[in-house]
Parts: C-alpha cells; sequence; structure tokens
C-alpha cells in the first residue's frame, strides 16, 4: 500500500489527522440530527449511510500501522459525555426496529446470537469517538489518533459493524419485498439462544416499516 493511499501520519499527519476527525465529527453531528426526529421517514436510510461512512474512516485506522501516543498515561479528559438522552431519542425513533440478533465474534464457532439495540450500538459509538474528539479539539492529535484506533479495535468498529448489518438488512427487507420476522417481546437482557430468537418470531411484514422508514411502498 502506498503513502499516498494510507496517508500516514508520519509522512503527513495534518491531513490525515483532519480527513479522520472531520468524518468522525460529521457522524457524530448527524445521529444528533436523526434523533431529534424531525425527519422520521428518512431516519433509517440516512443512518446506513452515515454508519457506512464511518467504517471507511475506521478502516483506515484499522489498516494504520500502530500509533502511539506522545504521553505515558492519558490525560484526563474531565467527566465523559452524556449520551443517554441520545439512546432514548434513537430507540424511540427506532421501536419497534431497533432490537436485531448479533454474533459479536465470527470466528468463535457455534456462539449463539444474542440480542442488540441500534440505538445503544450509536450512543456507544458517538460516545467512543466523542472521547477522541477531546483530544483533538484540546490539540492533542496523536492522542486522539490513537485512541480512534485502539477503540476502533477494542468497541466501536465491531460496534458500528453490527448496527450497520442491521440497518442494511432493514433497508434490503423492504426493497426486495421480503417479510420481516416481529422482533416485538425480543429483550436485550435476555440470554436467547438460535432457537428461541426463532420463536420469539412473530408476523410483520415489510409494507409495515415501508412508510416510517421512508422507503418505497411494497407491493
Amino acid at each position: 500500500m502506498s503513502d499516498a493511499t494510507l496517508n500516514t501520519v508520519t509522512d503527513n499527519p495534518d491531513d490525515f489527522a483532519v480527513q479522520i476527525s472531520d468524518q468522525i465529527e460529521s457522524f457524530i453531528v448527524s445521529v444528533r440530527e436523526v434523533a431529534k426526529g424531525d425527519e422520521p421517514d428518512s431516519a433509517v436510510p440516512f443512518l446506513l449511510l452515515e454508519v457506512s461512512q464511518l467504517l471507511l474512516a475506521g478502516g483506515r485506522l484499522g489498516a494504520h500501522e500502530d500509533i502511539v501516543p506522545e504521553e505515558r498515561y492519558e490525560p484526563d479528559l474531565g467527566p465523559e459525555q452524556d449520551v443517554d438522552d441520545l439512546r432514548e431519542r434513537l430507540a424511540s425513533l427506532l421501536d419497534p426496529i431497533d432490537v436485531y440478533s448479533e454474533v459479536f465474534d465470527p470466528y468463535e464457532p457455534r456462539k449463539a446470537p444474542v440480542a442488540c439495540r441500534i440505538s445503544d450500538d450509536l450512543a456507544d459509538v458517538v460516545a467512543d469517538l466523542c472521547h477522541g474528539l477531546a483530544h483533538y479539539q484540546a490539540g492533542r492529535t496523536t492522542e486522539a489518533l490513537w485512541w480512534w484506533q485502539f477503540s476502533y479495535f477494542s468497541n466501536w468498529g465491531s460496534t458500528a459493524s453490527g448496527a450497520l448489518r442491521a440497518l442494511q438488512s432493514l433497508v434490503a427487507h423492504v426493497r426486495l419485498n421480503q417479510p420481516l420476522d416481529d422482533l416485538d417481546g425480543l429483550d436485550t437482557d435476555e440470554d436467547l439462544t438460535e432457537d428461541s430468537l426463532a420463536e420469539e418470531a412473530g408476523k410483520v411484514m415489510a409494507e409495515e416499516i415501508a412508510g416510517p422508514l421512508g422507503l418505497r411502498t411494497v407491493k
């Protein structure tokens, strides 16, 4: 991979850092705008786009050489940003399609799927990204890039990937005129096996969510 493709911190720190921070800040702002609920009909397609773009930044961070912070200990950022209001707004906006099933590690054999929430995922991703953004805005660019890279591998990368699969699946079900299993009653507090997930499923057809998702009407 060429330096021009990767644009490493060593070779051109300003360009790489600015591009990554711009993508991250754009995602945070966009998710908060969606959560206001002003345009509920376009929420899912718009979130699909935003998460896809964020994971491009994550891919660049993941393909990058290890970024080492300048200081041995991470500077104190004070209280973390509260994302509970964001989480609740998204949960309300996405109900009843908020809950989905996910397998955390595809390389661990025979792992049962667990119930997750898109609203939880997006709020957790925003919290991770805001932590790094606080470093960036304080002028600690390397510290910010280190945090975004580290947390991409340890948390927000897989979390955003799970949300992306769920959002893509929702859009695909509607566009392909395929029925959706009903997730009403599916609880993220339950330890669900694949069989019990199937048992929870009921009848909800794609046309029932086509309007709320802002997608074309299923005929």
